[in-house]
């Protein structure tokens, strides 16, 4: 009988086990996304550690979220063409290294330029953990490992505030922050073995030798992809810079983008190999999943990054207290995400749309909680239950979405696709945590922290609504195209 976990490399007697990458696929995109959520609860002590400012701290979170929106899409075709396992090897090696460089850091400005450089990282081999799933696994095989990455998502996104705050509160508020960084190093070199001794590379290398006379000379389209670089440089930076020049910048990305996506269909027609298949927008799932995914990201990215400010900020909460907060988020978010998996292939959208109602009911109820919290002096720890709820309903939309959105993405094309989704999420990830806070700290200059709360809040629901209208449009199309 043929082991259906089992990868033969073609003229060899070598075989590899898909579980085995998955496993490693899975690590890296934990640490990739715990760098984002682990910091949150992690800034009080940077500031007071390094003596960094408020604007030295807001790039903490900023520039590595910066650096991985504008790699995504480079790395992701870079994957495709030269070899996902090999580019994945190279960036996580580059994150291990910068974490290193992060806890170690003398100044602001130090840890902010490794950031930087984890973040690069990070957008190096973040669009090969997809590329390499399309290209690994199939039909059910190819559900269940995307139901395995949501669950990765949502517990990592939950569990790292929880385990930065077990780390400060142990080692203490001036160095606990540097162990934080430094717990990725173990885990990022186990990960670098691993991939050298189960990834597949002899396919990577098969599959170039093979492909023919039109695939000799490496195509990397450099002109696309300064375009694609600078396009999403301009639209996430203003975001985050918060400076009255940046948003000059603006008009100037869509004037890029639009120049981006001229060039690619005319580099496609004179027989070169864009950037991004634009053709990849025919596939109605593929387009209709970064939208909705899209619009979610922008809301409810930021959920506990408001949730961080007014523990810690306005209640005095302390760290490792305002991390336990999102545990059974991420329980609720990870049984969610398997339980899916049953279900996707024939309810996918369905289940999106109900994750997606679920999410909008739990944000009002972490509103009103707020409202308690402020009026009535209820304990924060009642905002547990609501933040359940999201992730509920999150961990069932990242895996849902997740497959329905690369379902009929060709395998060859897997990393770019990949790699546009990400940039996308991060891009819109950038631009609601700026709006988002935003909204948060005005608030606190009119009102108090509840409100600040409340308002932030109904922020996320606005953001949300949005992303249910767009589920259902695409529920719609599905039906009537059956």
């Amino acid at each position: 009988m043929t082991d259906r976990n089992a990868i033969h490399v073609p003229g060899t007697a070598r075989t590899f086990d898909r579980r085995r990458i998955l496993f490693v696929l899975l690590l890296a995109m934990a640490m990739s996304l715990m760098a984002v959520s682990s910091v949150n609860v992690a800034l009080p002590t940077i500031e007071e550690g390094l003596g960094a400012s408020p604007s030295d701290i807001q790039w903490v979170l900023s520039g590595y979220a910066l650096a991985l929106g504008v790699t995504l899409i480079p790395a992701g075709r870079a994957g495709d063409v030269l070899g996902r396992g090999s580019l994945f090897c190279v960036g996580m090696a580059v994150f291990v290294v910068a974490s290193l460089a992060c806890g170690l850091a003398g100044s602001p400005l130090a840890l902010n330029a490794a950031r930087l450089v984890q973040g690069l990282g990070a957008g190096l081999y973040s669009p090969q953990v997809t590329g390499m799933i399309q290209q690994y696994f199939s039909g059910g095989g190819r559900a269940r490992a995307f139901a395995l990455l949501g669950l990765v998502v949502a517990a990592s996104v939950a569990v790292g505030p929880v385990l930065s705050g077990a780390i400060i509160e142990a080692v203490g508020p001036t160095s606990g922050w540097r162990w934080t960084f430094f717990t990725y190093l173990p885990v990022g070199l186990a990960g670098i073995v691993l991939a050298w001794r189960w990834f597949p590379f002899e396919t990577e290398r098969t599959r170039r030798a093979t492909a023919g006379p039109d695939r000799r000379r490496v195509d990397l389209d450099p002109v696309g992809t300064t375009l694609a670089t600078l396009t999403v440089l301009g639209l996430m930076y203003p975001f985050m810079a918060r400076a009255a020049w940046a948003w000059l910048l603006l008009p100037l990305a869509l004037g890029l983008g639009f120049g981006w996506t001229r060039w690619e269909r005319r580099y496609a027609a004179r027989g070169g190999e864009p950037l991004i298949d634009l053709d990849l927008f025919a596939y109605r799932s593929f387009r209709n999943g970064i939208a909705v995914s899209g619009a979610v990201f922008l809301g409810v990215t930021s959920t506990f990054v408001v949730v961080a400010l007014f523990l810690q900020s306005g209640l005095g909460v302390g760290a490792l207290a305002a991390g336990l907060i999102g545990l059974p988020n991420a329980i609720l978010s990870g049984w969610a995400a398997i339980w899916t998996v049953r279900f996707v292939m024939e309810h996918g959208r369905r289940l999106v749309v109900v994750a997606i109602s679920v999410m909008i009911g739990a944000t009002l109820l972490s509103l009103v909680v707020g409202w308690l919290i402020g009026a009535a002096g209820i304990s924060f720890w009642w905002l547990a239950a609501p933040l359940a709820l999201i992730g509920l309903g999150m961990g069932t939309l990242g895996s849902a979405n997740q497959t329905l959105s690369m379902q009929d993405i060709p395998p060859a094309h897997g990393g770019a696709a990949s790699g546009l989704k990400q940039t996308v999420e991060r891009t819109a990830t950038a631009m609601g945590n700026a709006a988002i806070t935003g909204v948060f700290f005005l608030t606190v200059g009119l009102a108090d922290w509840a409100d600040a709360f409340i308002a932030a809040f109904a922020a996320v629901t606005v953001c949300l609504t949005g992303a249910l209208l767009l589920a259902v449009l695409d529920l719609r199309q599905h039906r009537a195209t059956r």
